[in-house]
């Protein structure tokens, strides 16, 4: 074999190897858009789609409701368990209690859910989100459910109407929370939700992946 179809192969398997360190989750794409599933929970989300230098990205609007944009999926936490994420808050929740019934609502969240058994209710989540009073890595569980809990990953305290990236360990986080040892998330979702305030927010979502590191 001729040095020039070495470093030919020694290329194509470079390539391999760096695909198989990102997990590509969302395109934000108009053909991917259509395919995503809506879950409403109190009206709907207004979803649009956009781009700017760095890509697509999906834009949201809530005001007084509440919907997941959900997509099923398959991620190997072993190989890759970080997720990342870029995301901006433009309109944001000043003043809530955002761990309390009445105003448990976050102008952006990346939700990621496993299953656990037969039925939806034995599912668990992560919801990473963008706070708009408190601080990065407080926690809490859901107000409304033991098998959800709020992470928080961006403040608009720190970064409001500003694009920023973060990136958390999902494994890590399962067994931290629920002690599970998990090794595939089933589906993430993307939401802004204003349902129990009433007020408005607006957000955007780009460049959501998993990564080996």
């Amino acid at each position: 074999m001729t040095n020039f179809f070495k470093l030919i192969l020694a290329a194509i398997f470079c390539i391999q190897s760096a695909s198989a360190d990102v997990v590509k989750v969302f395109d934000f794409t108009k053909e991917e858009f259509e395919t995503l599933k809506v879950k409403k929970i109190k009206g709907e989300t207004l979803w649009s789609l956009g781009s700017n230098e760095n890509g697509n990205f999906i834009r949201s609007e809530a005001e007084g409701v509440g919907s997941f944009l959900a997509k099923e999926t398959f991620v190997d936490l072993n190989k890759t368990p970080f997720l990342n994420i870029t995301w901006k808050v433009e309109k944001n929740l000043p003043g809530i209690v955002e761990n309390s019934k009445k105003s448990h609502d976050y102008a952006a969240r990346v939700l990621v859910a496993i299953k656990t058994g037969s039925t939806a209710l034995s599912n668990r989540a992560m919801n990473y989100v963008f706070s708009s009073n408190n601080n990065i890595n407080d926690s809490w569980q859901s107000p409304f459910t033991k098998k959800s809990v709020d992470y928080i990953l961006s403040t608009t305290k720190l970064n409001f109407n500003e694009w920023v990236t973060v990136k958390v360990n999902v494994k890590q986080h399962f067994k931290k929370f629920y002690n599970l040892d998990i090794d595939k998330i089933d589906a993430i979702a993307l939401m802004t939700d204003t349902d129990n305030t009433g007020l408005k927010a607006i957000a955007y979502f780009q460049n959501i992946y998993f990564s080996k590191e």
